[in-house]
């Protein structure tokens, strides 16, 4: 099982992201290539080497085309055209004092973008975009989108539809936080960072990475969070920023280690809408550490560190656990929160039995089903975020139907299948509910009627696969 895991002792942002993903493998040729299919101009990318500490790695400032660079394709360290590194608040960052030698290359990618040496010196690859369809802007002319408007700017694209998928999961968390925040429905919010040409690339481009490398299982550390103030486009704010609050919730964070904002909303949307769990405990064989390396120069460095390993996968027919608890005096409300934590952690099953207990009090059994190695990560989970006094644990054995996940083409596009099989035979299948709902809101037609559409033609395309 391949595992990708988050180290994020100083915390992340959509750039640190950006560049972590280059540097463990990520081809920059893809991604430029990708983020092109997005209806969207006005920046360019900057990929280059760089250091925080002596520790070097790859660092991806999104440049903002504006009236300090027109006509001008270099951008020497941020001091021409509109650098917005680290950007989802503070746009007033340190630099690192390293010396970065800037060569413009327009859609000419076949250059090496892993050059340079370890003493501070890095050479900057910059990419020039030209518009694809209408012009959103940038921060000078749109500032403000709404979540309809980026749903248009990715739906648009010719992006794979699990990108699309990824993605709009991202944008919709930072919707769902700022409406809370300020207490009106998503359909009302309109993005000011998070809208802004940048930070639609930083999101879109993290989705592009995310299905490049394809993880199996994707994890993080506590996320160190910061400290001080940061201003953004509602005035002086605490660290961590509101919409960052709210965004990792059930979330373990810390904050402190770093003097500034660790965690952007957009770097905590990221960890939220595609970390499977949260563990400082690295349980696999890591084969590659990459690096992205931030805008500031701190006390600690600027970097975000991703592990990419294996991870022994677990026998679906063989030996589980059962942990179970009898809970009669909690708000039942509570109950869902504490099963989203378990199946973060990576519970395989989590149910509630309702039961009636002495004194005829009504209770509820909360079972959790899960490999051997998460026994004591489950049951920590269930005695801190449960009001039971205790857990019982046996072992279980199952036997399951073999399973596969394929993706099919369809008349209202592409769409992710589940198939059961049984010595050779394909008994059941059913299309992945999260595509069907993209599509209908994708063609503005109503769910039901998506799945319709989706498994009359997925039965005919099975049909014809299984006859051959």
């Amino acid at each position: 099982m391949k595992v990708l895991y988050y180290d994020c002792f100083a915390g992340i942002s959509g750039d640190m992201h950006l560049g972590a993903m280059i540097d463990a493998g990520v081809d920059p040729d893809h991604l430029i290539n990708e983020l092109k299919k997005l209806p969207l101009s006005g920046y360019r990318l900057n990929i280059c080497r760089d250091q925080r500490k002596s520790i070097e790695g790859t660092r991806v400032d999104v440049v903002l085309d504006g009236p300090l660079n027109a006509g001008n394709g270099d951008s020497v360290d941020g001091n021409e055209g509109h650098n917005h590194g680290h950007h989802d608040h503070d746009h007033n960052h340190g630099h690192s004092g390293h010396h970065h030698h800037d060569h413009s290359h327009d859609h000419d990618h076949s250059h090496d973008h892993h050059h340079g040496d370890t003493h501070g010196h890095s050479h900057d690859d910059t990419h020039g975009h030209s518009a694809h369809g209408h012009d959103h802007g940038d921060h000078h002319h749109h500032p403000h989108r709404n979540l309809a408007d980026i749903r248009e700017i990715v739906h648009s694209s010719e992006l794979p539809e699990a990108t699309k998928k990824r993605a709009m999961s991202m944008f919709l968390l930072i919707a769902e936080a700022e409406a809370k925040i300020h207490g009106v429905s998503i359909d009302e919010i309109h993005f000011h960072e998070v809208g802004a040409v940048d930070s639609i690339v930083d999101i879109t481009g993290a989705a592009i990475c995310l299905e490049y490398l394809k993880p199996d299982r994707i994890l993080s550390s506590t996320v160190e969070l910061g400290s001080g103030m940061v201003r953004c486009a509602h005035g002086i704010m605490p660290v961590p920023a509101p919409a960052t609050s709210e965004i990792l919730k059930n979330i373990p964070v810390r904050t402190g280690t770093a003097r500034h904002e660790a965690t952007t909303p957009t770097g905590a949307a990221i960890l939220a809408a595609n970390v499977n769990a949260f563990t400082d405990t690295l349980a696999f064989t890591p084969h590659r550490t990459a690096y992205g390396i931030g805008q500031r120069d701190t006390n600690i460095p600027n970097i975000l560190r991703i592990h990419i390993g294996e991870m022994e996968e677990a026998d679906d027919t063989g030996l589980l656990h059962m942990i179970e608890c009898n809970i009669d005096d909690m708000n039942p409300e509570f109950h869902d929160h504490v099963m989203e934590k378990l199946f973060k952690t990576g519970a395989r099953d989590v149910y509630l039995t309702p039961v009636i207990m002495k004194k005829s009090r009504p209770a509820v059994v909360l079972s959790v089903l899960c490999d051997a190695a998460l026994q004591e990560e489950i049951t920590e989970t269930l005695l801190l975020h449960t009001t039971t006094l205790g857990v019982r644990n046996y072992p279980v054995s199952r036997v399951t139907l073999d399973r596969e996940i394929t993706r099919i083409s369809t008349s209202l596009g592409d769409v992710t299948i589940k198939q059961t099989w049984h010595k050779g035979r394909l008994l059941k299948w059913k299309p992945e509910y999260e595509d069907c709902k993209i599509l209908a809101d994708k063609h503005e037609i109503p769910l039901r009627e998506v799945c319709r559409i989706v498994e009359a033609e997925a039965a005919q395309q099975l049909e014809t696969k299984a006859g051959k």
